[in-house]
């Protein structure tokens, strides 16, 4: 009978014993699952706020926990129109703040970076008969832009249109005086390199002065944001729209614009319905991604420039009435229609209308606006049909 007494009390404190270990380990496996800061199990997932009578409840349960076939798919945004072009970018890019970036044109400035990112790019007469670039981003992200040079004050009501941020270094006496008075986002961003080198603007040692102040997509944007440029466009100032059918695109249309210190010259591409350019005869190509510049639309403005009064007549400066209107061609398409242009004020759009004064639609895509003093040489050369044959695929 003792015997059989003292084997019921061993064999309850066995049974004890292994309830308390039950207990300890549904404590300490608790303790794994429900406290963040706990080591997790190789190939373990962590759940907060787990039950001790049940484990984690559904609603607990972590997306990475169940099979890829039960998550919904993201829903992928919608695209929309971007105000600069007129292409389908995602509503981020359409929303960016433009950016305007003073462009040298010597040829020692040559090849020249940035523009196939750009949206518009400007050249107008800037001293001496060598005109300046001027070039607008949107949605896109240059690698590389620059060489980067001065203001002038017709670039900077140019600017206005979008508010920009306005990236130069230096400028004319008028254009600073502008800038000091109203570049705090009154009409633009004044984003001078004086003020933001080198950790926004730098200058690359394969140039020599002044022809190698560069900087790119990434840090432009970073400087926007920190002087406050980050709105997002008003509107469109243009009106945008597809190109036309292959088969009714001409072939062989070209447009020549002879600036004194430089000749300009687009040949229409039908197939990609684009203007290829090129600058004293060779094709433009941006040093930023080795492509040939080639804009949907091209723009020759005529705008009247005189001389600038700002007592240091030897750098012959100009000045230029950009405020109002004057006669302009616009090509498109492969089609270059004669019409005029038109700027109410320095912070309003300049727009482009035909000759029955009916707004002019462009392609989507970039537009090169190409201003020019009156009687300078423009050759629009009207293309033809295309020729028989197969036809390549369009772009």
């Amino acid at each position: 009978m003792r015997g059989r007494t003292l084997g019921l009390v061993l064999l309850g404190c066995v049974v004890l014993a292994a309830l308390a270990a039950v207990s300890l380990v549904g404590q300490a496996v608790f303790d794994l699952a429900g406290s963040p800061a706990a080591t997790r199990l190789p190939g373990s997932t962590a759940v907060a706020g787990a039950a001790d009578s049940g484990g984690p409840s559904a609603s607990a349960m972590s997306s990475a926990t169940l099979p890829p076939e039960t998550l919904a798919p993201s829903p992928t945004p919608a695209l929309v129109p971007d105000p600069l072009t007129g292409l389908p970018v995602a509503p981020a890019l359409a929303a960016r703040h433009p950016i305007a970036v003073m462009i040298d044109d010597q040829a020692d400035a040559r090849p020249q970076s940035g523009f196939n990112q750009a949206s518009v790019v400007w050249q107008a007469p800037a001293e001496g008969g060598i005109p300046r670039y001027m070039v607008v981003f949107g949605a896109g992200d240059p690698p590389a832009v620059g060489p980067v040079r001065s203001s002038r004050q017709y670039f900077i009501e140019w600017a206005a249109e979008w508010d920009a941020l306005y990236v130069h270094v230096g400028g004319s006496p008028q254009a600073m005086t502008t800038l000091a008075t109203s570049g705090a986002g009154q009409i633009v961003y004044n984003a001078d390199e004086f003020r933001w080198g080198p950790t926004y603007l730098w200058r690359i040692t394969q140039r020599f002065a002044p022809h190698n102040v560069y900087s790119d997509g990434k840090h432009l944007r970073e400087l926007a944001a920190l002087v406050g440029a980050t709105a997002p466009p008003a509107g469109p100032a243009w009106t945008f729209g597809p190109g036309t059918a292959l088969a009714d695109r001409p072939a062989g249309a070209e447009l020549e614009i002879a600036y004194p210190a430089n000749a300009i010259t687009y040949h229409y591409d039908r197939n990609s319905n684009t203007y290829r350019r090129f600058v004293e005869g060779a094709p433009q190509i941006d040093a930023g991604d080795g492509r040939q510049v080639a804009p949907a639309n091209v723009v020759v403005m005529t705008v009247v420039f005189g001389p600038l009064n700002d007592g240091e007549p030897y750098k012959k400066r100009l000045e230029a009435q950009d405020v109002g209107s004057g006669p302009a061609l616009i090509a498109t398409n492969g089609v270059t229609t004669s019409g005029t242009w038109s700027k109410a004020s320095i912070s309003a759009p300049t727009l482009f209308y035909d000759g029955a004064g009916n707004e002019v639609v462009l392609t989507a895509g970039q537009t090169f606006i190409q201003v020019v003093p009156p009687g300078t040489p423009v050759v629009v050369i009207a293309g033809g049909a295309a020729p028989a044959g197969p036809a390549a695929t369009p772009r």
